[in-house]
């Protein structure tokens, strides 16, 4: 069974920093483009950024410069570094794959989401 399990969201402070990690388990499973999305109350969910199983990445306008993407293929994980924190960064943040497993072809799987929240 695949699962993607997100950790390292919290509460933090403007300018605060926090990192967010997403590990994909499951049998022989390869893992392909990862990204994560954020929804904030009353809002639709948003890509904040993505990268792909070569590392090339996408971080959407509002966020660069403060949030770096990162992976490690070796262990299916990805990382989101986020610096310079500012309240309208608060939301959940979904993981997001697309990985291939054994006899069933290609997938897209979400992880159940983690909260950020900076203070106002």
């Amino acid at each position: 069974q695949v699962q993607l399990m997100e950790s390292g969201g919290g509460l933090v402070q403007p300018g605060g920093s926090l990192r967010l990690s997403c590990a994909a388990s499951g049998s022989d499973i390869a893992v392909y483009a990862m990204a994560w999305y954020r929804q904030a109350p009353g809002k639709q969910r948003e890509l904040v950024a993505s990268i792909s199983s070569g590392g090339h990445t996408l971080i959407t306008d509002s966020v660069k410069g403060r949030f770096a993407i990162s992976r490690h293929n070796a262990n299916n994980t990805m990382y989101l570094q986020m610096n310079a924190l500012k309240p309208e960064d608060t939301a959940v943040y979904y993981c997001n794959a697309q990985i291939i497993v054994p006899k069933t072809g290609e997938h897209d799987y979400w992880g159940q989401g983690t909260q950020v929240t900076v203070l106002s």
